[in-house]
């Protein structure tokens, strides 16, 4: 059975291969093949992709990354494809949609909105939902660094706190739009926000993410 991880990494994949590797992205500096050299650096070699989250392992990371965008773009968008080896973590489904499934879905959108006339995608309820599940579960995180308070808002009113704190401001959207939100995506996502005029400013502009 098809996992929500599964299909968002090979719609990535294609969105990679249509894209081309010198296509622009929503991660700052970064091309399409920048990306797809970190995913599958993230899933292929654990033991550079620490430096994602650990400082002090950062310079590795960069030289087994820029190592990895050397190689042939076609090998990379395959790597993706074919997923991790069986000997990673990620090879197990259960991991592979814990960790999966938003890293994915941020990725494909990083792609797709980078270009000029992209368009929002109809996301079914499950997937919505699923998304909506990370939100709830990440939204603390996300929202760590916020200057402001940080409420997310479901158009149907289901909320996640991402950050205790005055003034608030509340981020209305679908689940996908305050996962690109969450992540550091402000300018791509289509969310609305409310509060203090200065406030609304400073979470816009707030570095936000893990």
């Amino acid at each position: 059975m098809s996992t929500h991880a599964k299909r968002e990494r090979l719609l990535l994949a294609d969105l990679l291969e249509a894209a081309g590797p010198d296509a622009p992205t929503l991660c700052e500096g970064w091309s399409t093949r920048d990306l797809a050299a970190h995913v599958v650096v993230r899933e292929r070699r654990p033991d550079a992709a620490a430096g994602i989250l650990v400082s002090a392992l950062k310079n590795r990371l960069d030289r087994v990354q820029s190592e990895f965008a050397a190689k042939p773009y076609e090998e990379l968008i395959q790597l993706i494809r074919t997923g991790p080896p069986r000997r990673s973590p990620y090879s197990l489904k259960q991991v592979d949609e814990a960790a999966n499934t938003v890293e994915f879905y941020v990725h494909a959108e990083d792609v797709r909105r980078a270009q000029p006339d992209w368009t929002p995608r109809e996301l079914d309820p499950v997937f919505a939902d699923a998304l909506w599940s990370r939100v709830e579960k990440m939204s603390r995180v996300l929202g760590r660094r916020s200057p402001v308070g940080l409420v997310l808002r479901r158009p149907d009113g289901q909320t996640a706190v991402a950050h205790r704190g005055t003034p608030v401001v509340t981020v209305t959207g679908e689940p996908g739009e305050l996962i690109l939100f969450g992540f550091g995506r402000q300018d791509a996502a289509r969310v609305e926000l409310e509060g203090e005029k200065e406030a609304v400013t400073r979470a816009h502009e707030a570095r936000l993410g893990l």
